[in-house]
């Protein structure tokens, strides 16, 4: 199986191509006043599931309470004024350096497609980040439910069927193991796992699956995943 047998990638957006571990990072930091400042990554990361997993609506707007939740455990400023500018920075969270460059190059060959649990305010934000680069955009504000559901993948299923896509021409790429690769992977998917925290221990701002997926392809970086498209091609 190469690559370039596929027509559609389909894409998770936050933690794929949106850093957002360095997005709350940064606003944890930046916010959190001099209790913060000395805090380690998991220190951060650990509460900030836990407040996701408690209030795990829309981005654009539950995230105030994922703040409020976040800085009850780690004595960090409460106000509402402080827990806004958090809702506010996560419309901000930067893309991946690779990102948008390659996302460009791998649009000459391919339909992409978001397929994120960002809702429809948080994914319109996200896309322009990323230069606008999608073909067809599905999230949470369609589907009605979150990934791992299976139903999340059901719906795109369908939907890039709607538009004379086969089942085994998509091939779906993402970070999360939690979220994508193993739920895709058991409903027969062709995945890409694109290991952003390859060299680095645990899985970060990611809820930790309960076993670690082989998925089709696997790439350190999106950048990576243009490389071997485009060296494809070239053998060709």
């Amino acid at each position: 199986m190469k690559l370039t047998d596929f027509k559609v990638l389909t894409f998770d957006v936050v933690g794929t191509l949106i850093n957002f571990e360095q997005g709350v990072l940064t606003s944890v930091r930046r916010l959190g006043g001099p209790a913060a400042k000395d805090l380690t990554d998991d220190q951060i990361f650990a509460p900030y599931l836990r407040g996701r997993a408690k209030f795990y609506g829309r981005s654009s707007h539950e995230m105030a309470n994922v703040w409020l939740s976040l800085a009850a455990e780690l004595d960090l400023p409460g106000d509402a004024t402080t827990a806004a500018a958090f809702q506010r920075d996560v419309l901000d969270w930067p893309a991946f350096e690779d990102s948008v460059e390659a996302l460009k190059r791998l649009r000459k060959h391919f339909r992409l497609v978001a397929m994120t649990n960002a809702d429809r305010v948080a994914l319109s934000a996200y896309a322009h980040t990323l230069g606008d680069p999608f073909d067809d955009t599905v999230c949470c504000d369609e589907t009605g439910v979150a990934k791992p559901d299976p139903q999340f993948f059901a719906y795109n299923r369908g939907r890039q069927a709607a538009f004379g896509y086969k089942f085994g021409e998509i091939l779906h790429t993402a970070q999360s193991q939690y979220h994508d690769i193993g739920i895709a992977t058991e409903l027969g998917y062709s995945t890409c796992w694109i290991e952003r925290r390859r060299g680095q221990a645990g899985f970060g701002g990611t809820p930790e699956p309960e076993k670690v997926t082989t998925p089709t392809f696997c790439f350190p970086t999106l950048a990576a995943l243009a490389d071997a498209v485009e060296a494809e091609l070239c053998a060709a």
